[in-house]
Parts: structure tokens; sequence; C-alpha cells
């Protein structure tokens, strides 16, 4: 079997409730896809079995001759093991070993965020760009740095933890157990948190909200969005701090990695991309001028399929060096 060449690769991307997976041709078309909701509360082993039942029930006859798969983690990138994957409770998790003995294929087994930044960096937002910061907002924050056209790993394969930047000393808490990170103010669950704590001290200010969403504890970053498009002054006021935020954090990142371009891409931008333009004129003000002289912040293109494209591509890269 030749490895890479004209055939496919299967991406997978796996979160905390949802599952996809697609087969990636060589020049990173996305030919065919499938979701499923990640079984909940499940031990690793029930996981990596639906997975296994979806590859060999939907992927057996496509010629596949290696999979990706991305994993809101940390990953040992010499073993393919899942060191730490909060969102599905996962630690020390021998993922890449069950997927490679089970299908005899080679596998590669990447950080989920990190797949997503080399998808958009090599087949969407930005192509032809040595330089490139992707940031993804969706339930999480996560991100990737592309410089002198290498994807960062960092000396332990944890580079990229854009979400994870300390914006505010001190600040709220983040589910990483630090304080002020990124994720804390920017991020789907926190926006939702800071609704709910705003509706429980103004009831009145918050009405809205709670029509949409039926109560202040259900409150979620899109029920934000949509008082947002109603002009709810306190909807408002939330995604306004957002914005101010993620300006901060760009500025920031700017600054210390000089991108051509920065890719803003996740939930949260897909549901509010106000967010995008509302941060340009800030950053270009607040950044070094040396720096915002050729850079441009762009809305990813991929969407959602930037993770499975991207890990696909990343495993057929990493095979194709083997051979």
């Amino acid at each position: 079997m030749t490895i890479g060449g004209e055939h496919p690769f299967i991406g997978v991307d796996l979160g905390g409730t949802k599952t996809e997976l697609g087969l990636v041709d060589p020049d990173g078309h996305l030919l065919t896809r499938l979701r499923f909701p990640t079984p909940r509360d499940a031990p690793s082993d029930v996981v990596i079995d639906e997975i296994l039942a979806v590859v060999r029930s939907h992927f057996a006859k496509t010629n596949a001759v290696g999979i990706g798969i991305g994993v809101a983690g940390q990953i040992d990138a010499a073993t393919g093991q899942v060191l730490y994957a909060p969102n599905l409770e996962w630690r020390n998790v021998p993922l890449g070993y069950r997927l490679q003995q089970a299908l005899a294929l080679p596998v590669l087994v990447v950080n989920d965020v990190r797949a997503a930044a080399f998808g958009e960096w090599a087949y969407g937002a930005g192509q032809k760009t040595e330089h490139m910061i992707c940031i993804f907002v969706g339930t999480g924050v996560g991100g990737g740095v592309v410089a002198g056209g290498q994807l960062l790993k960092g000396c332990s394969n944890a580079a990229g933890e854009l979400g994870h930047s300390t914006i505010v000393a001190g600040g709220r808490p983040c589910r990483c157990s630090n304080l002020g990170c990124l994720e804390a103010y920017v991020g789907g669950w926190a926006i939702a948190r800071r609704a709910q704590e705003a509706a429980e001290e103004d009831s009145a200010a918050a009405s809205m909200l709670v029509q949409l969403s039926g109560s202040a504890t259900n409150i979620t970053a899109a029920t934000v969005g949509r008082a947002y498009r109603n002009r709810n002054p306190l909807a408002c006021r939330i995604i306004d701090e957002t914005a101010s935020y993620l300006e901060a954090a760009v500025v920031g990142f700017v600054n210390a990695f000089n991108p051509c371009i920065t890719v803003l891409g996740g939930g949260v931008i897909e549901g509010l991309p106000e967010l995008i333009d509302m941060i340009v004129p800030g950053v270009q003000k607040r950044a070094l001028r040396a720096a915002t002289a050729p850079h441009q912040i762009v809305k990813a293109a991929l969407g959602g399929d930037a993770g499975v494209v991207g890990a696909a591509m990343l495993a057929r890269n990493a095979a194709i060096k083997m051979v």
C-alpha cells in the first residue's frame, strides 16, 4: 500500500459533545463527513469503540490509508497518548495505539485546535502566508501559531494554548484552575456565566435573556447573541466587554508573534462575526506599528470542517515523511 499519493486520509475531530469524521483527499478537500454525539460520561473504551465502529461501517471501502485525530487536550506526540483531555475527563488514554492496533493503519493524534489551525493555514484563510495566528473562540478558546512556515509545537508539544494566556492578573477563575485567562472572559461558557451573574444582580435588565432561555441558569452564549441582535442593553454590554478582552489578547499576540494574518474562528465567532470588525480598529491602534503594518484579521474559512481537514492532512504529512 502506498502511503500518501492519491489516497485519502480520514480526519477525526473528537470533542466533548460531538465527534466528526471525514474523508479528505490529497488536496485537502473534504469528500464526505459524518457526525455523531460523543457518548457522555462514558469510559474512554466506549468512545474509542464508537469511533472504530463508524470507521469500519462508513469508511472501510474508501481506500483511506491513514487517520488523523484531533482531541481537545494535551497529547504525547511520540505515542499518541492523550495525557489529559478535560472535556472528556480522560487521563493517559492510549488512543493512538488502540486505533492503530484495531485498524492496522497509521494514526496521528494531535491537539484538536492545532489541527484546525493547520487546516486554516494550509487550506483555508491562512493560505500563502508563512506567519499566522489562529484563534478559535468556542465553548473554550484555543489556537495555533505558524512561524516561518512551521506550525509551532513547543518543547513538550503544548504550544498554542492561547486561550490560557493571562489577560487580567488575579481575574476570573478559568477551567484550567488559573485566574484571568482569555478563555475565562471570551469563551462561550464564560460569556454565559457573566450573563447569568448579571441576571442575578439585575433581573429587570436581564428580562429578555431570561425570556429567551427560560431561566437565568439556562442563559448561554447563544442566548446573549440573540439578545444582542435585538439590541438588548445588557447583551450589548456583555458583547462589548467580550470584544474588549479579545482585542487586548490579540494586541499581545500580534506584538509577540508578528503574524501577517490573524484568523478568528469557532462557534462564538461564527455566531457573532461582528466581533472581528469590533476589534480591528483597536488592534490597529494599540499594537506596535511595525507589527500591524502588514497585518490583517480575518474570519476562518473552513468553519467547523477545519479540525477534520487539518487532522487528516497532518496525518498524511507525517506518513509521507516516514516513507
